[in-house]
């Protein structure tokens, strides 16, 4: 015991061993953010694939099953599908979209028939076509009302909500990073921040026991301990205590649940943003795996138009009846183009956008902090222990070089 402390006494004297708390801190903040900057970059894997020689960020890695996670955990409890879409107001849709075919819309008839059927329909006299036209005209804002209506009624046999995000989320891993970095801002900077504090803190207790045993294997597993727990302690404290617990002056809290209101806005505004909005449903429902049962609505409510006696008696005598047959099936494509080229306008869009990003929102903030909490938890818990051994890893290395300087090699 004695040698021990005399060595402790020699090394007391040594810059390097009274700088353990202040490497401490150094070794706290840097393996913190390392930590995270390994966490979210990069985005792409970068190294040699076919033995796995390499890195890709934990977030982006995993994209598609984090945004399941998340859309799990988050759908239920905010709203159904149809209950979005209905709050949407469909009919205005169907308005926007009748609008604005209307102001070109024997523009587009005459390139439809004349993508098809352009000798035919010269011949159609001029009276006849401006008769088609009219009568169309009159329908149309009928026709668009029902075609959307029934997608609304529809509207889950449609879209296939988790497939849609997780597909867009896998395709765009920087999306999905964005939603982590941006929502958790703040709770990232203290996560690096407070490695500095703890690891000053843990510091000072090593440079203590260090004092009366300096065992010479004490540094790196130090720089480990300090590693290991100022990386789990921030993130632990980014979602814990659910509830706030006071204890005189003490007040804490997780961060997330602190400011639950800013992160319940900030979440719906990029989710509505990015992913869940008005023109990603209608380019799902239009030319989504289920773009085949959406042609079958468009097309049963457009028979009636093109049925019509008038139209019908003026184009088979004008074009013939297999001429005219396969104009209705040009038709049905046409009319889901101009319908995705309408209701994707960014204006249009974001207004009808903004009516989810209240529903989410509003609901977000009403939640209790339990639930609140596990729309995010679950996606970093299952590979948190990745983040807390990557800074225990680094916090012995450093502990080790530490050591290695203080014997003089």
């Amino acid at each position: 015991m004695n040698d021990w402390l005399a060595a402790g006494l020699d090394y007391a004297h040594d810059p390097l061993f009274l700088a353990i708390p202040l490497v401490a801190a150094l070794v706290g903040w840097l393996t913190n953010w390392l930590a995270l900057a390994m966490t979210f970059k990069p985005i792409e894997f970068v190294g040699f694939r076919p033995l796995r020689l390499g890195w890709q960020g934990i977030v982006p890695a995993k994209s598609g099953k984090m945004a399941g996670i998340v859309v799990d955990n988050a759908l239920a409890k905010l709203a159904d599908l149809s209950e979005l879409f209905q709050a949407m107001e469909p009919e205005k849709i169907a308005e926007h979209i009748a609008a604005n075919i209307d102001e070109r819309l024997e523009d587009y008839i005459d390139e439809i028939m004349r993508e098809n059927h352009a000798v035919l329909w010269e011949r159609v006299p001029l009276m006849v076509r401006r008769r088609v036209y009219a009568r169309t005209r009159r329908q149309l804002p009928e026709v668009m009302d029902n075609i959307v209506e029934d997608m609304a009624a529809n509207i889950e046999q449609l879209v296939d909500l988790r497939d849609m995000v997780v597909r867009m989320m896998r395709a765009n891993k920087a999306l999905v990073v964005r939603v982590f970095t941006e929502v958790g801002a703040k709770e990232l900077r203290f996560v690096v921040r407070s490695g500095a504090y703890f690891g000053f803190l843990f510091g000072l207790l090593e440079l203590l026991i260090f004092s009366v045993y300096p065992a010479p294997w004490l540094l790196p597993l130090g720089g480990f301990v300090v590693g290991y727990l100022t990386n789990w302690l921030a993130l632990n404290l980014i979602f814990r205590p659910v509830e706030p617990i006071s204890w005189g002056p003490l007040h804490l809290h997780g961060l997330f649940m602190r400011r639950k209101a800013e992160v319940a806005s900030k979440l719906s505004a990029l989710t509505t943003a990015e992913i869940i909005n008005l023109r990603n449903l209608m380019v799902e429902v239009l030319t989504g795996p289920q773009a085949g049962k959406t042609r079958a609505i468009v097309k049963r409510h457009l028979r009636p138009l093109l049925d019509s006696p008038v139209i019908r008696a003026a184009l088979q005598i004008a074009m013939g009846a297999e001429a005219y047959v396969d104009l209705k099936n040009s038709v049905t494509d046409r009319a889901v183009a101009m319908s995705l080229d309408s209701i994707t306008a960014a204006d249009f869009s974001e207004e009808r956008s903004k009516i989810i990003d209240n529903v989410f929102s509003e609901r977000l903030q009403a939640m209790s902090n339990r639930a609140f909490q596990e729309l995010l938890r679950p996606a970093f818990k299952e590979d948190e222990w990745i983040l807390i051994g990557l800074g225990a890893a680094l916090g012995g290395v450093a502990g080790l070089l530490q050591w290695l300087l203080m014997i003089g090699l």
